[in-house]
């Protein structure tokens, strides 16, 4: 960058050097349409109907739907064009298909209550009611057609049948019978496993997300837009007008690229898992070494810093899709890595607090409604003691459950796709020391007083005396203090014995940009900034609660919502 190219960029450093350079954030442009985000260039490098940034889940489908409609479709990505991991490849490939023939007026309050809840009468106020009327009908318009949609894209695809993942996961909720709710995953065999990574296969064998953005990416191939492989998006540019006319790229070999946008940028470049600054700015509790997150390392919060940079308001930021889950000490951007853990909750185990007591139903942890909730429980603070006793909580089993079972999904996720190893008999993991072991629980008991997360508070008669009162609850078949499923009490009693660190945490964030049901991005006003657009997990629709599977299917929704608006607007001159 030179002066002789960009005019008036002594503003834009300030903001960077403000966002970057200190760690915290600036709410920028709160009273102003007109926010310079960097200067306009003399002379452009590359030219687009639309820029996209970000190919992910919602970066695809909006350049499918923006081609369709007849753009010339430019996509900047941080990643090697051989190596593109983002969250919707590694996840489970779950997305939400209503039946078309269910009541759309049901499925739009339906999902009116996911987005906002100002239509239960429990609810003090709606997460955010200025837009959720809009996005309900953009739901219920579009969420019965992603079945087709993606079989339309590649007839080889396949959906399948969870009985887990069934239907609405809040069955009280205004139009949840009604609207005939379907929840699907995805595969090019006939199954969908958690456990066998198909990362490396033959197309015709890949499942889970895997399948989910094969379809997507040959999709984007065929309509031949211009890539820009490991070219991450640095800031957007804005015109004396407020509107974003373009965007800056950084190549790999350090030289910045100029991309035009004649008629839109959509900002599609996930959450900010990865993000140190935005995780302590945002998330509840010690958001750094309190959290942990199963997703791509390379979501760290760009798209947030840029179109705020623009002047863009900010939506319930501190959200996100999470329970509790365990971590490794593999740091990517100096943040540990989490592992999907659905075994939480399974017979053979509990969780405790730092201090060896129980605190819940393990089994919220894991299932509906509560699954997606469960981290609150994990970053309670005690207003006594001034001190987070949850933070990590542990996983207590026995060796039933190590043997007969892995502690995580080895097919999906950073298990999957290479970023943690674990085995199946979860022995490596103990060699490794991050799962712990002992032969009786004192002994475990030490081990854990021993981390250092767990500040040495562990007392070994706590832990004790709550193995033994659970045990005693599993003879009888009946949790007398927390009520757990019956059907998951099983005794933590064949030695040896282990311990798991639990963090809050899961797939991702879903806070961030505010957006309108067009996927206009929205200034402190709630006014649309001019040809800024968005959709994904950075502009999640789903503020109140989260049913798995809901990030794919937003993808799909507002991705193709976002690429068609965009694509339909006039060019600029």
């Amino acid at each position: 960058m030179t002066d002789s190219k960009f005019k008036g960029i002594k503003r834009r450093d300030f903001i960077k050097g403000a966002l970057v350079g200190t760690g915290a954030l600036a709410l920028t442009g709160i009273n102003s349409r007109s926010a310079e985000a960097a200067g306009v260039p003399k002379k452009w490098d590359v030219e687009a109907d639309v820029v996209i940034l970000g190919f992910g889940g919602a970066g695809a489908c909006a350049a499918i739907e923006a081609a369709d409609a007849g753009a010339k479709v430019l996509i900047l990505e941080k990643q090697p064009q051989n190596n593109l991991i983002n969250n919707t490849r590694m996840s489970g490939g779950i997305y939400h298909s209503p039946d078309p023939a269910g009541d759309r007026k049901a499925l739009k309050e339906y999902a009116k209550a996911m987005f906002s809840g100002e239509n239960i009468p429990a609810m003090l106020e709606g997460e955010q009611p200025d837009v959720s009327d809009g996005l309900a009908e953009a739901w219920a318009q579009f969420a019965p057609e992603n079945v087709d949609f993606l079989k339309k894209l590649d007839p080889a695809f396949n959906t399948v049948a969870f009985s887990r993942f069934s239907g609405a996961a809040f069955p009280t909720f205004p139009g949840a019978k009604e609207s005939k709710y379907r929840v699907y995953g995805s595969s090019f065999t006939n199954k969908a496993d958690f456990n066998i990574p198909t990362m490396n296969s033959p197309k015709s064998e890949k499942m889970n997300g895997e399948a989910f953005f094969t379809v997507l990416r040959e999709a984007v191939e065929k309509r031949k837009p211009r890539i820009l492989w490991e070219t991450p998006a640095q800031r957007l540019i804005v015109n004396d007008k407020g509107a974003v006319i373009g965007v800056v790229g950084k190549k790999k070999d350090g030289k910045e690229v100029c991309c035009k946008a004649r008629r839109a940028v959509i900002v599609t470049t996930g959450g900010y898992e990865y993000s140190l600054p935005m995780r302590r700015a945002f998330l509840e509790g010690p958001g750094v070494e309190g959290w942990a997150f199963y997703g791509t390392p390379e979501n760290t919060g760009d798209g947030i810093a840029m179109a705020m940079q623009a002047g863009a308001a900010l939506a319930k930021v501190g959200k996100a899709a999470s329970r509790i889950i365990t971590a490794v000490p593999i740091r990517h951007h100096g943040l540990k890595m989490g592992l999907i853990t659905d075994s939480v909750g399974g017979a053979n185990s509990i969780v405790i607090d730092n201090y060896g007591n129980r605190y819940a139903a393990e089994t919220l942890v894991t299932t509906d409604p509560s699954r997606y909730f469960f981290y609150k429980e994990a970053v309670k603070f005690d207003i006594t003691k001034l001190m987070y006793p949850r933070v990590p909580s542990w996983m207590i089993f026995d060796d039933t459950l190590r043997s007969k079972g892995t502690i995580t999904s080895l097919g999906i996720s950073t298990a999957g796709f290479g970023f943690v190893p674990w085995t199946k008999d979860n022995m490596d993991a103990v060699k490794r020391g991050w799962i712990l072991k002992a032969d009786t629980l004192e002994e475990l008991a030490a081990k854990i007083k021993e981390q250092k997360e767990n500040r040495k508070l562990m007392e070994a008669a706590n832990l004790v005396r709550t193995v033994g009162r659970f045990n005693e609850f599993c003879k009888k078949g009946n949790d007398e203090d927390y009520g757990r499923k019956t059907g998951t009490l099983g005794p933590v009693d064949k030695p040896p014995y282990y311990a798991l660190p639990l963090y809050a945490g899961g797939p991702n964030t879903k806070g961030g940009i505010a957006a309108n049901a067009r996927r206009e991005v929205l200034d402190w006003l709630g006014k649309p900034i001019p040809r800024l657009f968005t959709a994904g997990e950075i502009s999640s629709a789903l503020k109140f609660v989260y049913q798995g599977g809901g990030n794919l299917t937003e993808c799909i929704v507002f991705g193709r919502i976002a690429g068609r608006n965009a694509a339909a607007l006039k060019p600029w001159k």
